[in-house]
Order: structure tokens, then sequence, then C-alpha cells
């Protein structure tokens, strides 16, 4: 019960906040989609270049904790891109978006948050490793196939150029690379700067959750049920479970296991609504898909954090 009312219920308030004061009409749309804008495209990247450019690359980046995740997080994609296509009969290119639905963790906005209060700022050093080569992977992946499955009309050489362009036009992706390069090339940054930087990823995360509930609001429940309830089983129960599974016989310290577990049981990010908007793919699906899960995580993050004590 603790680890309901001590980690998990201070996270999802101030998600509720966010969305009752979009309820109540005490913040427009238009505020939200600007607060949301200043978190996803400027604050969480400032974060993440933080993070990255402080964390000790050498002893975090370990290939069994990334092969545990992303082993889940594919066969997530993959099932549920052959789901959607061959048990509900979605298009191709519908598939590929409820894939991403099914790949596409809430790593930053709720893995970060929920594994700090679950085990302390230094159990966020793996959350990061796995961050840092998460959205280009999840971009890569989904861009990749979707290109792929659309028409053939574009030569393999333009479909790059697309696939490459989507890819460092994401503000996240920038961030990652900035900060790799910042950590690499061993440059100090001033301490003006650096004291910026702090009061920026202060309040990233915080306004990323209270933005992330107004937009929340926005998304009516719709869409067929079965590729909806298959997203939730994948995201929520079966990556963690493949992820705990695979990185349990690859021996991760129980550090990194939890860091892995956590952030594969968190729901499909905003992301996912936006790469389906991005296509005009499986729209309705994607939108109630993160709503739903999002509420249903509640529980679920509880049982693996139960689980994993």
């Amino acid at each position: 019960m603790s680890a309901l009312l001590d980690v998990i219920i201070p996270v999802f308030l101030i998600i509720g906040f966010g969305y009752c004061t979009v309820w109540a009409r005490l913040f427009s749309i238009d505020t939200i989609d600007g607060l949301m804008k200043f978190s996803q495209n400027f604050a969480i990247p400032v974060l993440l270049f933080n993070a990255i450019a402080k964390v000790d690359l050498v002893n975090i980046f370990d290939l069994n904790l990334f092969f545990s995740f992303y082993v889940g997080a594919m066969a997530g994609f993959l099932i549920g891109f052959f789901g959607s296509h061959y048990l509900f009969n979605r298009s191709l290119e519908d598939s590929v978006a409820i894939g991403f639905c099914c790949l596409f963790s809430n790593t930053v906005m709720l893995g970060l948050p929920i594994t700090e209060r679950a085990y302390g700022e230094d159990a966020l050093q793996h959350n990061f490793a796995i961050v840092s080569i998460h959205a280009p992977f999840c971009y890569f992946l989904g861009i990749t196939v979707m290109e792929l499955v659309k028409s053939s009309e574009k030569s393999i050489s333009k479909k790059s150029v697309v696939i490459l362009k989507a890819m460092f036009s994401n503000a996240l992706v920038v961030g990652i690379i900035l900060g790799f390069l910042v950590n690499i090339c061993g440059i100090i940054l001033a301490e003006s700067i650096q004291a910026s930087i702090d009061m920026i990823t202060a309040v990233a995360l915080p306004a990323a959750l209270f933005g992330m509930g107004g937009v929340l609001y926005q998304y009516r429940p719709a869409g067929d049920i079965g590729p909806i309830i298959m997203i939730c089983t994948i995201s929520l129960l079966i990556h963690p479970a493949i992820v705990w599974l695979t990185g349990s016989n690859l021996e991760l310290t129980d550090m990194q296991l939890r860091s892995a577990v956590i952030t594969a049981a968190m729901a499909p990010g905003i992301n996912t609504y936006v790469f389906a908007n991005m296509y005009g793919k499986a729209k309705r699906v994607a939108s109630t898909g993160v709503l739903l899960s999002t509420a249903l995580s509640i529980g679920t993050v509880w049982l693996w954090l139960y689980l994993l004590a």
C-alpha cells in the first residue's frame, strides 16, 4: 500500500490536476498545448541533455540492460503489428501505428518520476541509459516500417531522407545527441549556463505531467475495443514481463532490473498519438490507448513494484 500512496499517487495526482484544470476550463486547450510544447520541445530535451552530459557512460551502458529492455519493446511492436493486421483486420499502415503504441513506453514523463520515488535518484542512471536510445530506436523502427509499407512510389534513397529528417528534427533526439557530445568531449559548461540548465530541469517533469493531464482530457474514448485492449495488455503486462524474464536470465543487478522493468511497464507515451497523427492512421485507437492504459497503469505499476520489492 505504501508504494501506491508514496510512489504512484503523487505522480498521477499531478496528471489529475492538469486534467481537472482543462475540464473546469481554468486552463484552455491552447494553454495546455503551449505548456506541452515547452515541456516536450525544450524542457525535457534539456533534462535529457543534462543527464546524458553528466552520466558515467562506461559504467551505465550495459549491453545486457539494452538487450533486456529492447527485446521486450521489439516483441511488443511485432505482436501489436501482426495482431492488429491478422486478428483485427486493420490495414498495414494502421497496424504500424498500433504497433508503435505497443513499442513506445512513456519512459520520461512517467518512468523517471516513478522510478525516482520508488528507488531513489541513483536508480535513474539506468533509466537515462535506456532513455538515451529510446526515442531514436523507436522512431527509427516506426518510421522505417511505415515508410516501407506505404506506397512504393518513393525510392529507397528518398525514403531514407524522410526517415533521417524525421529522426533528427525530433527535439528529444537532438538533446540526447548534444548530451553525448558534451560528455564524450569532456566539455565543462560555465557555471551560469549550468545553473540555468538546472533550473529548467527542475520544472521539466512536473510541467510535463501537468500538461499530460490536460492533453489526456482531449482524448475522447473511441475506436475499436480489440486493438485498444491489446495495446494495454502488451504495454502494461507483456513488455515488462519479457524484460523481467530476459533481465533475470542475463543476471542484471537489482537496480538495473528494477529500472528496466518499471520503465517497460509504463503506459504508451503521448508521442504514440503524435506518430499516428503524423501519418493519419489509427488516431482514435492511439488516443484511446494512451488514455486507458495511463489510467490502468496506476494498478499495474503497483503490481510490478510489489513483485520487484
